[in-house]
């Protein structure tokens, strides 16, 4: 057989094999691997985190900041808090600013979203409403993590934390309702324009001890570095589910 043909079919079934892998991670909530990152993505993107660290959504935000002068020392990408024992808590992004701190949510979808601060469940609608899929509620998956936060520090009780949920991807924002203070939904392309608003609205937050802020932030970044803590973490999401503002 032609060794070229031979080429060929193994670089077909590697690249089905990696589309397979993407859409189960996907289901299981498990970040997506990431296979090809472009030169220019991973010089952007280094004084904050790695190309391997995270979903492509979040890295995409991440250079978005960097780009629009956020200062690369108080974004940090990729959390894991650990809570007690082998239970850890993994939030995407999280910016230290002067009136806060922003915690964020990141969801790469398209088709049409629904749904309210209230409801456990929210619907992803694809193909004209010939498909609809359910996922879990971000609004509280983010307080959720907020939660986790506060409890890492005495000063956390005092700072005000706001819950940023961006939506990447080719997906339009129909009907989300309830959103409580403090929360905002946001599409990417505008999530620098609603820092500006959090920022510029609110006053400056009362930290008591900048330095245990970031040592806390570090340390979280610094455990996701463990395969084994990722690992686990995937494990606990499984076992817990029993199975293996709005700015368009």
């Amino acid at each position: 057989m032609d060794i070229v043909f031979i080429l060929f079919i193994i670089v077909g079934l590697v690249i089905i094999f990696n589309k397979m892998r993407d859409y189960i991670e996907a289901k299981n909530n498990v970040p997506q691997r990431s296979y090809y990152i472009p030169i220019q993505e991973k010089e952007t993107i280094e004084p904050v985190t790695q190309s391997h660290r995270g979903t492509r959504a979040e890295r995409r935000l991440v250079a978005k900041l960097l780009k629009s002068g956020i200062p690369a020392q108080t974004i940090f990408h990729d959390l894991y808090l650990k809570k007690y024992k082998d239970k850890y808590s993994q939030i995407d992004l999280v910016v230290a600013t002067k009136v806060g701190i922003l915690v964020f949510e990141i969801k790469d979808y398209s088709g049409w979203i629904f749904g309210n601060g209230h409801q456990t469940r929210w619907t992803q609608v694809l193909a004209f409403g010939q498909q609809k899929y359910s996922f879990y509620n971000p609004i509280l998956q983010n307080n959720k993590h907020i939660a986790d936060l506060k409890k890492q520090l005495q000063q956390f009780q005092n700072i005000p934390f706001y819950s940023i949920i961006v939506f990447d991807g080719d997906c339009t924002l129909k009907d989300i309702t309830f959103v409580p203070e403090g929360t905002y939904i946001v599409k990417a392309e505008r999530v620098i324009e609603v820092m500006q608003i959090i920022t510029e609205t609110n006053t400056p937050a009362p930290y008591t001890n900048k330095n245990d802020v970031v040592r806390v932030l570090k340390q979280a970044v610094q455990n996701g570095e463990s395969y084994e803590v990722q690992r686990q973490h995937v494990e606990n999401i499984k076992d817990m589910l029993g199975e293996d503002r709005i700015f368009n």
